[in-house]
């Protein structure tokens, strides 16, 4: 008798789990995303990360979607900063991968170094995905330091920052 009830608990558990994976995805999805305030403050302490060494930077931030939510130039960067900080953050959100690790997979991968060819791609580093637990809800992105490196270093000091409100 006890086999009996145990294989219709296992039955009835077999059927449920079925008909949970056969159940369609929800219509509308529920996501995390980044607030202006906090695309401001990680743009901000970017730039400051890299105004500290004595680099000007500008720092873009955009949202999951690659839409820029915040952009800030130090006094003395270069203009062409601005492009290179925000195609710097789209790569990154868009890939969901520092730009830095792009950049040195495609250097080593030939069919990597197509992606150069995508347009708004740049595989420089400087580049880094904002992260809520392990959910991209955006990326930063730094230009204008000596190196993508330096730039990449400035990104992460910036979400350093604000990790307790990630």
């Amino acid at each position: 008798m006890q086999s009996i009830l145990r294989l219709g608990s296992l039955a009835v558990l077999l059927a449920a789990s079925v008909a949970q994976a056969q159940t369609p995805a929800p219509a509308v999805r529920t996501e995390k995303n980044m607030s202006l305030a906090l695309a401001n403050q990680i743009a901000a302490e970017a730039v400051a990360a890299c105004a500290a060494n004595g680099y000007n930077v500008a720092a873009t931030v955009v949202d999951r979607a690659g839409t820029v939510r915040a952009v800030q130039r130090a006094d003395n960067a270069g203009p062409h900063t601005l492009a290179s900080s925000e195609r710097k953050a789209w790569t990154s959100a868009s890939a969901k991968s520092p730009t830095q690790a792009m950049m040195e997979g495609s250097q080593k991968n030939p069919g990597g170094a197509n992606l150069v060819y995508l347009p708004g791609m740049l595989l420089l580093g400087g580049g880094v995905p904002v992260k809520s637990g392990n959910e991209v809800i955006g990326a930063v992105g730094v230009g204008g330091a000596p190196g993508g490196h330096l730039d990449e270093q400035c990104a992460n000091a910036a979400i350093e920052k604000v990790k307790g409100l990630l």
